[in-house]
């Protein structure tokens, strides 16, 4: 078997590793459903009729408009259980019991990645749902349906790896539980759930240059249809960045926890 073939299988096993606790814990993803699905409630019928006003179209031109944000904020969130994953299998041993089996080192943390975007996905689509109820009325294409599914999954791989990062530079599950926090505080400093032209100067600048505007703001305009100029090529850019520098960072350092 070569090499590849051999870090394919073993990847593949721990990607089925990765399932089963999905099977056997579905509290925890429905956690990660549930605390979405509750701010986007809290924002559309307690801040919607506000908003919506300065936005031109009430309650209902704000669900549209927070969509992508939440959407956004489900990958955010959904990313800290991995990074408490991969802590745990740092910290609590089982990291030396692969490394005394003849599996590729490279599968585990594949594994770990494979299985956060599969829950990744099911909450997006559980939060998805419940958008589609409460009155969010996408106007997309097929083909622009296919790009959105693109550009959340290219977030969620990026952002997937940089929680693998941080779950094995971690000391504990404890830390590795509250350094991935910030992430779900982007949405709320950009533009998932007002325009950035309302905030202050210095948050506004903020907003509109850090990573997950573009990101929002490409949903937002593939799924509404109000156009989204460079703001694709800035989101791409960013989750290439991300992806290759996490990628980087938690291969090297695995392998030297690995080692020790």
């Amino acid at each position: 078997m070569t090499t590849l073939a051999h870090t394919l299988t073993d990847s593949r096993t721990m990607f089925r590793r990765q399932l089963l606790h999905l099977r056997r814990y579905p509290s925890l993803t429905v956690m990660l459903i549930g605390l979405p699905v509750i701010f986007l409630l809290l924002f559309v019928y307690v801040f919607g009729g506000a908003v919506g006003a300065g936005l031109g179209g009430g309650r209902d031109a704000y669900v549209d408009y927070l969509t992508p944000g939440i959407l956004l904020f489900t990958v955010a969130g959904a990313v800290a259980g991995t990074a408490i994953s991969v802590a745990m299998d740092m910290t609590e041993g089982i990291v030396d019991r692969f490394r005394s089996m003849a599996i590729a080192r490279a599968s585990v943390l594949t594994g770990h990645v494979l299985g956060s975007m599969v829950q990744i996905f099911i909450a997006l689509f559980a939060v998805l749902g419940v958008a589609l109820l409460i009155g969010f009325r996408p106007t997309a294409t097929p083909l622009e349906w296919l790009a959105v599914a693109g550009v959340l999954t290219a977030t969620s791989f990026a952002l997937t790896w940089f929680a693998v990062a941080l779950g094995i530079v971690a000391d504990s599950v404890e830390t590795a539980s509250n350094t991935p926090m910030f992430l779900s505080l982007l949405p709320f400093l950009g533009s998932g759930f007002v325009p950035t032209d309302t905030m202050p100067t210095a948050l506004r600048l903020f907003g509109e240059y850090q990573p997950f505007t573009p990101i929002i703001e490409t949903l937002r305009g593939l799924l509404l249809g109000t156009g989204i100029g460079n703001s694709a090529a800035i989101a791409l850019g960013w989750c290439a960045g991300i992806s290759l520098l996490s990628y980087v960072w938690a291969k090297r350092k695995y392998n030297k926890r690995a080692a020790s």
